[in-house]
């Protein structure tokens, strides 16, 4: 199988690149750096930017098997209502964690098309689920919730093609991100999503499940 995984620098999507590699797989790995990791093949990658997108599908022609759209960004953490949350940052939260899967998904058609049968991966959040609106981080709510609703419109027009997508929560996991609290290391996060990949199919297509597969509500 082939793979590609964005925003795959640290975190969570490092560890699915090496997962991916240790189970034979070819997988080719991005970042904003572009710097050659310790697994996997690299490629410079800003989802933002159109141009950068369009390098990577023209630098990788051959079938892609399983995308895996990872990148993103949490900006708004410890925003307060009365003076946070700046339209800067609704515009780059949103041009990252929405608009820039979108592009992704969008520049690499081709490549999916060419595996047949190929699965599109969006690492989304709780967060962004109706269920799960307690105040606060509106602009990290707002673009997962926006990310959910792109993954299940992208299942529905890709269905007739043969390619299954699936949105998933990662679990509140030990990363930059989630902090020394959170719950999951993220060898287990990783473990568990590569499962939920695997088994995506076009009966599930559309899916919003949690890293250990229970679903989770919209």
């Amino acid at each position: 199988m082939h793979a590609v995984v964005t925003g795959a620098s640290r975190g969570i999507g490092l560890e699915l690149v090496r997962q991916l590699c240790a189970r034979g797989d070819a997988v080719l790995g991005t970042c904003r750096d572009g710097e050659t990791r310790d697994v996997g093949a690299w490629q410079a990658l800003d989802v933002t930017d159109p141009a950068s997108v369009a390098a990577l599908s023209a630098a990788h022609s051959g079938p892609v098997d399983l995308l895996v759209c990872n990148a993103g960004v949490y900006l708004d953490k410890l925003h307060q209502i009365d003076d946070g949350f700046p339209p800067e940052m609704w515009a780059h939260t949103f041009a990252v964690n929405v608009t820039g899967v979108f592009l992704t998904v969008q520049a690499l058609l081709p490549q999916l098309r060419a595996a047949g049968g190929a699965k599109i991966a969006i690492i989304g959040s709780q967060m962004g689920s109706d269920t799960k609106a307690p105040g606060g981080s509106f602009i990290y709510r707002a673009s997962k919730a926006a990310a959910l609703n792109l993954g299940r419109n992208l299942a529905a027009e890709l269905l007739p093609e043969g390619i299954a997508v699936g949105v998933y929560h990662p679990g509140w996991v030990q990363t930059d991100m989630g902090g020394t609290a959170a719950d999951i290391t993220v060898r287990d996060s990783a473990e568990g999503l590569l499962a939920r990949f695997d088994a995506l199919s076009l009966a599930s297509t559309g899916c919003f499940l949690t890293w250990d597969g229970r679903e989770h509500p919209y």
